[in-house]
């Protein structure tokens, strides 16, 4: 009985802390587009696009993976640790500026010069919604393919 006494004490004195650190935690944000928003997205996973990109061709996909930006790169690769990290197993990412992405029921839009900042994208794991274009290679043919008229991010 004392132990489970113990055990429950110590237990409240974490359990604020706990709560603080997930109130702290960085809330997602989704940036959607009125592109496209009559199709239907196959939900797949990143190893599957890349290893089979010819298979989705020209279909409406939601993937996730690392999204990079840097000097001539928009790109999204596989988050997992045991997975090559080469451009040629990533996938070029073409923001289209048919397609304007903005946080709903506001104004802001996700490369929108905000509260003195820009959204920061780089090195974060987001999900898109886009098409597929297997036959793009990205930014001097080194990748898998595209992924079009980005629709839907979340980070």
């Amino acid at each position: 009985m004392t132990v489970v006494f113990i055990y429950i004490k110590n237990l409240l004195r974490i359990l604020p802390l706990l709560v603080l650190l997930g109130a702290c935690a960085k809330q997602k944000k989704v940036f959607q587009s009125d592109c496209n928003s009559s199709k239907d997205y196959k939900k797949i996973s990143f190893t599957e696009l890349a290893s089979h990109i010819e298979k989705y061709d020209k279909q409406y996909v939601e993937v996730s993976g690392k999204y990079k930006e840097g000097n001539e790169q928009s790109a999204l690769f596989n988050d997992s640790l045991f997975s090559s990290h080469a451009l040629h197993n990533a996938i070029w990412v073409d923001f289209s500026q048919d397609c304007p992405l903005y946080l709903p029921g506001t104004h802001i839009g996700l490369f929108t010069y905000n509260d003195g900042q820009f959204i920061r994208m780089n090195k974060r794991k987001v999900t898109i919604r886009g098409v597929v274009d297997a036959s793009d290679k990205g930014h001097l043919k080194q990748y898998r393919g595209t992924i079009d008229r980005v629709s839907f991010i979340e980070l």
